[in-house]
């Protein structure tokens, strides 16, 4: 046989992403709230409707590679769920890339300057927040970390550097099953190395979006 050969072309495509608050004159706050796996934006999004009180913009941009959710097997008709992905360990560095500049492109297009920015990330959506703020354009006030831990790999001195004048607070629900002890302690170990210190807020529930919980972290972040 002859030696296969595998190469990359960069090519235009059309991503998606929801947003409340997009009428509002001179928010205060810009909120980029990144789904979990399987999730998509608009249906993400509306966890954070009761943050939409005419002082915030909040934005919800959705992964590129969607997919079927249901069982597979069959033809997929209309009623079959759909849900995206930001990445897979396939390809991965170059998902990472296609996903940052994405993410860059619509902050240049929805962010407003002078406001105080809130990155946040679900499940999933907590890597690439965190590749996002170290490898992108970035620099928030606030990243949120909720529903699962540091990814292994980030460079700990490039995120020290990063979120040098931000917040980091890390959001867990207390029996959260994707919060494991190993990995905690691996993140403890991450934090350390990047002369870091996090907030740690827990809720009594597993993984998902607590809504007191939400509303205080609002509360908070507006000096409310």
């Amino acid at each position: 046989l002859r030696k296969l050969e595998e190469g990359h072309l960069t090519v235009r495509r059309t991503a998606r992403y929801a947003m409340l608050g997009g009428g509002v004159q001179a928010p205060g706050e810009v909120w980029w709230v990144l789904h979990g796996y399987r999730q998509l934006a608009r249906r993400f999004l509306r966890r954070f409707a009761p943050l939409d009180d005419g002082t915030r913009r909040l934005v919800a941009p959705e992964g590129l590679s969607r997919f079927y959710v249901d069982a597979p097997g069959g033809r997929h008709g209309p009623e079959a769920r759909v849900g995206a992905s930001w990445m897979t360990r396939e390809d991965r560095l170059h998902e990472i890339r296609d996903y940052v500049t994405y993410l860059n492109r619509l902050r240049r297009l929805l962010g407003v300057a002078g406001a105080m920015e809130t990155v946040l990330g679900f499940s999933q959506g907590v890597a690439t927040a965190v590749r996002w703020v170290v490898q992108g354009r970035v620099r928030p006030a606030r990243l949120v970390l909720w529903g699962d831990t540091l990814p292994p790999d980030v460079d700990a001195a490039a995120l020290g550097r990063a979120l040098r004048d931000s917040e980091l607070l890390l959001v867990r629900g207390a029996s959260d099953p994707a919060i494991e002890a190993q990995r905690v302690a691996r993140e403890r170990v991450i934090l350390v190395e990047a002369g870091l210190e996090a907030r740690i807020v827990t809720f009594d529930g597993g993984h998902e979006i607590h809504p007191p919980t939400l509303l205080e972290l609002a509360r908070s972040g507006s000096g409310g």
